[in-house]
């Protein structure tokens, strides 16, 4: 008995140690890319003999002492399906395989919005009958050190069942793509929300960055435990210090209370998510208040209270009195407040909010944020009061640099791709003018470790939002982010899909994803698959002055500068003397240029174009119409041309 028994336990031993394992990337339904050599990579014993089958291919490799092995098969013409095997002691089979054109599709929550939420969702779910565009979902994790494969993710093929969870400028760019080329389309999403640029960059690019290797050398190389405890204890020292109080729930209760003191309490800009504030990237429970002055007349009314959203979860109060609550993080939080509840003289709006992950606090259009009181409406966007009494142990994807890297794109290298395509820039735009250097490294970054050349890299300008009312005369974040993503088109084989013209000022998840899919998918079609079209909006080239006037020159024109009403006059331009105060200008086509002027400015040197957060009414197209680019023609200092990225201590 006790020899069967280890008899047993041996042949359990061979049968658990001997298997090949491939990455979750090869499995059934999978999209390999075309024309390219093709990676294939897994595991199996030390010094295993591993074979590969796949259509008229076999090569053999033998695992190293470490059990990874991987072969190149020999680039394959589009088509399918097919079988890919792998044989070691063991047997895998990979069924339904496609060949054709691959993107990884990445970025944050205008990346990872689904096809569900895009405009006309219903008539786009219903024409989603593609079985040749497929699509993988990388499982959002985090990591410490860059890890072997992804925690889940899986294929899966275009229908009506599955295209509402898709990325929906990833699906809309591939079924532009298929057809006009008629072949297999896969794409990874590979996106979190709210994420910034430097979780998504690698530890190594930042070491030998120039402008970032000092900031490596503080951030620990640890395991996600290790990190997580070390950034609790940081977050709260950091929270502390802004905020001049302990965080601690002690006495939470009374915070509600219209006669409780918060005068030693911190203040936040409201609406606008504490991420985008000194508070920072913060989970956790915070107390946000807000006074205010009724008269006799006022509280006779009805009385309704508009809070904007409020991301994720709140309870309210007002002096005292709940009056509200919900846990939807994108939901517009409407409360009638009951009779009786207001009074003459001060009173006290208390919300406790709670957030899980990503963004955090009262955000929004500024117009929600009001008390109506009957025909009367009272502001309440400003200053509120804050104090932090939780703060979450869990890490988030910004805690540290490179936590997505090595979670969500390291475990795709070396994957035979076309190219990527990227939607990212809100959660940097503090840092709009170290965005200059921080995205190009993160390009840089990712070509080298799929070793597949200069590979197509397309990315989308942030669209309108109306988050900080920046504009030329006190600045704006958001057009210096713009001027950033400008600005890396220097890098070879790039290119920008400009929105100012489908975005929405007062949501910063525009749902119009069908246009955005078919701009990346034009400078697709020119760039790699030789359908020659215009595929930009006019970018700015030169400027000439002349007297009173400046004469501004464009590449991209198309066939001609247009204003998107067919009018000369184009909106949108400012122009400046040496006294850097612009004033709105007065801009007419005329050759194919743009002539800017204004009675304000006799002796000008600078133009803006589209120089705000709100970037809505700009209209200079080209006659193609693909909007322009927004720019400048100064190189006067920016207001985020000091912020630098920082990791917590």
């Amino acid at each position: 008995m006790k020899k069967y028994t280890a008899f047993i336990l041996v042949l359990v031993s061979i049968i658990t140690n001997a298997n090949v394992k491939m990455p979750l990337l090869f499995a059934d339904g999978m999209v390999l890319q075309r024309n390219k050599e093709i990676p294939v990579w897994g595991w199996a014993d030390a010094n295993e003999k591993v074979e590969v089958h796949f259509n008229k291919q076999t090569k053999t490799i033998v695992a190293d002492k470490n059990g990874k092995w991987m072969v190149r098969l020999s680039a394959e013409k589009a088509g399918g399906p097919f079988e890919l095997s792998i044989t070691g002691k063991n047997k895998i089979i990979i069924k339904d395989v496609l060949v054709g054109e691959v993107w990884i599709c990445s970025g944050q929550s205008n990346m990872e919005f689904q096809v569900s939420k895009t405009v006309n969702a219903e008539k786009e779910i219903a024409d989603s009958n593609y079985p040749m565009i497929r699509h993988f979902g990388v499982a959002q994790d985090l990591s410490g050190k860059p890890k072997d494969d992804l925690k889940a993710g899986k294929w899966e093929v275009s229908s009506k069942e599955t295209v509402g969870n898709f990325t929906a400028v990833g699906y809309y760019f591939a079924k532009k793509l298929y057809a006009e080329l008629k072949i297999p389309i896969g794409i990874i999403n590979t996106s979190w929300g709210g994420t910034n640029v430097e979780t998504w960059t690698s530890r190594e690019a930042f070491q030998k960055s120039e402008d970032f290797k000092t900031m490596i050398a503080d951030v620990p190389t640890l395991n996600i435990d290790s990190i997580s405890k070390l950034y609790a204890r940081q977050m709260k020292e950091r929270v502390e210090k802004i905020q001049g109080t302990p965080v601690s729930t002690e006495n939470e209760n009374t915070f509600k209370d219209p006669t409780f003191n918060d005068s030693n309490w911190g203040e936040l800009n409201t609406p606008s998510l504490w991420e985008n504030q000194p508070l920072g990237d913060l989970d956790g429970i915070v107390w946000m208040r807000k006074t205010i002055t009724l008269s006799a007349e006022d509280i006779k009314n009805k009385a309704v209270l508009s809070l904007s959203k409020i991301d994720d979860e709140d309870i309210t109060y007002v002096n005292g009195i709940e009056v509200g609550k919900n846990s939807q993080w994108d939901f517009k939080r409407v409360y009638e407040v009951p009779a009786n509840v207001l009074k003459e003289g001060q009173n006290v709006i208390a919300v406790r909010i709670v957030d899980n992950s990503g963004g955090g606090g009262i955000y929004g259009d500024a117009a929600d944020l009001k008390l109506t009181l009957g025909s009367k409406t009272i502001p309440l966007d400003g200053k509120w009061k804050f104090k932090v009494i939780v703060v979450k142990t869990s890490l988030s994807p910004n805690s540290y640099p490179s936590l997505l890297y090595n979670a969500m794109v390291n475990p795709l290298v070396p994957y035979a791709i076309e190219g990527v395509l990227w939607y990212q820039g809100e959660a940097n735009v503090w840092r709009a003018n170290q965005y200059k250097k921080a995205f190009p490294l993160m390009i840089s970054d990712w070509r080298p470790k799929f070793n597949q050349g200069d590979f197509p890299f397309y990315f989308v300008q942030l669209s309108t939002f109306d988050e900080f009312k920046g504009n030329s005369k006190v600045g704006s974040r958001w057009a210096e982010l713009r001027e950033a993503q400008s600005e890396t088109l220097k890098l070879k084989n790039t290119g920008m899909a400009v929105t100012t013209d489908i975005g929405n000022a007062k949501d910063i998840h525009p749902t119009n994803k069908q246009d955005v899919g078919l701009r990346l998918a034009a400078i697709a079609l020119n760039n790699v698959y030789g359908k020659k079209q215009v595929y930009s909006g006019p970018t700015y080239k030169s400027q000439e002055i002349k007297g009173n006037q400046i004469i501004l020159t464009f590449d991209n024109i198309g066939s001609g500068l247009s204003a998107s009403d067919n009018s000369q006059n184009v909106k949108g331009f400012e122009i400046a003397g040496a006294d850097k105060v612009f004033h709105s200008a007065k801009a007419i086509i005329k050759d194919n240029k743009i002539i800017v002027s204004s009675e304000n400015v006799p002796n000008p040197v600078a133009v803006h174009y589209g120089w705000a957060d709100d970037d809505t009414e700009i209209n200079l197209f080209n006659k193609e119409k693909f909007p322009a680019s927004p720019f400048r023609t100064d190189n006067w200092e920016m207001i985020t041309a000091n912020e630098k990225y920082k990791v917590s201590k």
